[in-house]
C-alpha cells in the first residue's frame, strides 16, 4: 500500500482541524518563519568566522555578525513560542472535542444499518483511540516537520552563496537518500494500517468478552472464548513485531547514506583547502552548518512514521465519516395524525441481494392496535425499522399521518414513536436518568408517576437507593422484567402517539410477564400500537393482525377472521395450542 503525499496530509490535516484551521495555519506560517531563522543563524558563521580568523582579525565586522546572530537566536524564540501555541494551549484540545462532536453528529444521523454492522469495540477505537492519533500529532507535525524542511534549505542556500560547490555536494545526499525515505514511509504505512486493524480487532473482542462474560460462564464457554480473545492479543504483538522489523533496513541504510555523504562533503572541504580554493575560516563554518544539516534529515526519517500513524487514524475516522447519512428534507413535511402506512415497499440490506420486504402495501388506522406476526427473519423487525427511519427503501413509501418519513425531521419523527424492545438497553447511570431519557425536562414527580403507571415504583423504592440506584452496565443490576418495566416506564414518560412493542415479554417468567403486560396496558391506551408478537394468545384483541411471511404480507385480519382462513397464521395458532397441551399433558404425567 503507496503511502499519502504529504501535500494530501496536510491537506487533510487542515479539513480535521474544522474551526481551529485558522489557528493550525498560524502555526505552520510561524514554524516556518523560524525555521527560516534558524538556518540564517547559521548562515552568519560563515561571515563571523571570516572576520574573527582573518589575520590581522576584524572584531568591528565579527560583532556585527554576533548580534546579527543574536537577532536570529531572539526571533526564534518568538516564533516558537507562537507556533507551539497551538500544540500545548487551549486550540489542541478544541480540534479533539470539534472532532469527537462532528463523528457524535454524524452517528446520531447514520443509517442504524450501517452501525449494526459495525461492533462496538471498533467504534470505541476510532472515537477513542483513532481521534488521539489524528490530533496529537498535529501541532507537532505542523512546527516539527516545517523546521526539518525549511532550515536545511536555508542553510544550503547560505553555503550557495559562499562556495556552490560544497552546496551540491551537500544536496546531492538528498536524492540519494529520498528513495529510502519512501522506501521507509510506504513499509510504515502498510504496517501502521495492520496495526490499527488489529488493535480494533482486539478492542472488539475486548469489549464483547467482557459484556458476554455472564453467558461464558452459564455455557461453559469463557475458556473458548479466552482463546479468541489470546489469540487477537497474539495476533496484535505478532503484527507489531513484524510492522517493526520491517521498519529496520529501511533505517540503518538511510543513516548510513547520510553519514557517509556528510563525510564526503567534509572531506571535499579539506580537499578544497589542500588544493587552496577555500579557506579554513570557511571550512570551520562548514562543519557548523554541516551539522545542523545533518539533523533534520535524521529527524525526517524519525518523524515519518509518525505521519503514517496519523494517517493510519485518519482512515479510520474518514471510513466512518464515509458513510452517508440519511437525507434531510429542505422543507420537513408535518403528519396530519397517526395513521401509519406502507406503500409498495422494496427494501435490502447493504451488502446483500436478497430483499427483506418485497412490495409491501397496508395501512394501519390511527389509535389501533396491530400486530405483526411470521417465522423469524420474515421481515417484522425491517418494517418498524423503516418506520423509525433507520434506513430508507429502496422501493415505495413509509407514512405517517400522510407524511414520508424521508420528508420528516428525525427529530420529530422520533418525538412521535416510542419503542419497547425485547432486549432492554439501559445506560449505566441512575433509575431516574434512565427513565428520564423518555423525556429530559421531565421533573421527578413526572418520573415518579410514569414508573408507577409502569408498576416499576414498588421495587424501586425497595432498593436502597430508590430511583438513585445505578442500573449497571446494560441494566445488568436488575433482573429482565425490572429492566423491561422502566423501559415502559421510559414510554409512558415520553408520551408518543405511536408505540411499537418488540415482544416485551417473550423472555420474561410469568410473574414478570404478568405485571409488564400490566405496565403495557396502561402504555397502549389510545395510541397507534404495533406489536411484534410470537405468542399469539397475546395478541387475539388486536385490530388488525398482519402475517408476514417471506418479506410479503401473506395474510391481513382479526384474530377470528384469520382463524378461519387456511394459511400461516392458523396453522401457528394450531401448533402453538398443540405445544400448550403437550406441555400440560407432560405436568399431568409428572403429578
Amino acid at each position: 500500500m503507496r503511502s499519502t503525499p504529504l501535500s494530501a496530509t496536510w491537506a487533510r490535516m487542515q479539513k480535521a482541524s474544522g474551526d481551529q484551521v485558522s489557528q493550525l495555519r498560524r502555526c505552520m506560517l510561524f514554524s516556518t518563519l523560524s525555521a527560516v531563522v534558524q538556518g540564517l543563524a547559521f548562515a552568519c558563521f560563515y561571515p563571523l568566522l571570516d572576520a574573527v580568523l582573518a589575520a590581522p582579525a576584524d572584531w568591528d565586522r565579527a560583532w556585527l555578525w554576533v548580534a546579527a546572530l543574536a537577532a536570529c537566536t531572539v526571533l526564534d524564540i518568538v516564533f516558537i513560542w507562537i507556533a507551539r501555541g497551538f500544540d500545548y494551549a487551549g486550540p489542541i484540545a478544541d480540534v479533539t472535542h470539534n472532532l469527537r462532536l462532528v463523528l457524535g453528529r454524524h452517528l446520531r444521523n447514520m443509517p442504524l444499518e450501517a452501525l449494526d454492522k459495525k461492533r462496538s469495540g471498533e467504534l470505541a477505537a476510532v472515537l477513542a483511540g483513532n481521534v488521539d492519533e489524528v490530533v496529537t500529532p498535529m501541532g507537532m507535525l505542523s512546527s516539527a516537520f516545517l523546521g526539518i524542511v525549511v532550515t536545511p534549505v536555508v542553510a544550503v542556500a547560505a553555503t550557495a552563496f559562499v562556495d556552490w560547490r560544497l552546496a551540491l555536494a551537500m544536496v546531492s545526499i538528498v536524492p540519494l537518500a529520498l528513495p529510502l525515505y519512501y522506501w521507509r514511509r510506504r513499509a510504515a504505512g502498510r504496517g501502521y494500517r495492520a496495526i490499527a486493524k488489529a488493535h480494533a480487532r482486539t478492542s472488539a473482542e475486548l469489549v464483547e468478552y467482557a459484556q458476554g462474560l455472564a453467558v461464558l460462564r452459564a455455557t461453559n464457554q469463557v475458556g473458548k472464548k479466552a482463546r479468541r480473545l489470546q489469540a487477537a492479543l497474539e495476533n496484535l504483538r505478532d503484527v507489531q513485531e513484524r510492522e517493526q522489523w520491517c521498519l529496520v533496513w529501511p533505517g540503518v541504510l538511510y543513516s548510513s547514506l547520510v553519514q557517509v555523504g556528510l563525510l564526503v562533503v567534509m572531506a571535499l572541504g579539506v580537499w578544497f583547502i589542500l588544493s587552496g580554493t577555500l579557506s579554513v575560516a570557511v571550512l570551520a563554518a562548514l562543519l557548523v552548518v554541516v551539522v545542523r544539516f545533518s539533523e533534520p534529515l535524521a529527524l525526517l526519517f524519525g518523524i515519518s512514521p509518525v505521519f503514517d500513524y496519523m494517517e493510519a487514524g485518519l482512515e479510520q475516522v474518514e471510513k466512518l465519516l464515509a458513510v452517508r447519512p440519511l437525507p434531510v428534507a429542505d422543507e420537513p413535511e408535518q403528519p396530519s395524525g397517526f395513521e401509519v402506512g406502507f406503500k409498495d415497499v422494496r427494501f435490502r440490506y447493504s451488502g446483500t441481494d436478497e430483499d427483506v420486504l418485497k412490495n409491501v402495501s397496508f395501512t394501519l388506522p390511527e389509535h389501533s392496535l396491530s400486530a405483526l406476526v411470521g417465522p423469524s427473519g420474515s421481515g417484522k423487525t425491517t418494517i418498524t425499522r423503516l418506520l423509525m427511519r433507520h434506513a430508507d427503501p429502496q422501493q415505495g413509501t413509509v407514512r405517517i399521518g400522510g407524511a414520508d418519513v424521508r420528508t420528516m425531521d428525525q427529530l420529530e419523527l422520533m418525538r412521535h414513536v416510542s419503542v419497547v424492545f425485547q432486549d432492554v438497553y439501559l445506560f449505566d447511570d441512575t433509575i431516574l436518568a434512565n427513565i428520564r431519557m423518555g423525556r429530559p425536562d421531565a421533573d421527578d414527580a413526572a418520573v415518579e408517576a410514569a414508573a408507577r403507571a409502569a408498576h416499576c415504583h414498588e421495587f424501586i423504592t425497595r432498593l436502597p437507593d430508590g430511583y438513585q440506584t445505578r442500573v449497571g452496565d446494560i441494566g445488568g443490576c436488575l433482573s429482565g422484567g425490572e429492566r423491561q418495566r422502566i423501559s415502559i416506564a421510559r414510554a409512558i414518560l415520553k408520551d408518543a402517539p405511536i408505540v411499537i412493542l418488540d415482544e416485551p415479554t417473550a423472555a420474561l417468567d410469568t410473574e414478570s410477564e404478568v405485571a409488564v403486560q400490566k405496565a403495557i396496558d396502561t402504555l397502549v391506551g389510545n395510541r397507534t400500537v404495533i406489536v411484534i408478537a410470537h405468542r399469539l394468545s397475546t395478541i387475539v384483541g388486536a385490530d388488525a393482525i398482519l402475517v408476514i411471511e417471506d418479506g410479503e404480507v401473506a395474510q391481513k385480519g382479526t384474530h377470528a377472521e384469520l382463524l378461519e382462513q387456511p394459511g400461516r397464521y392458523r396453522a401457528m395458532w394450531q401448533a402453538q395450542q398443540c405445544t400448550k397441551d403437550w406441555h400440560l399433558a407432560a405436568v399431568k404425567d409428572a403429578q
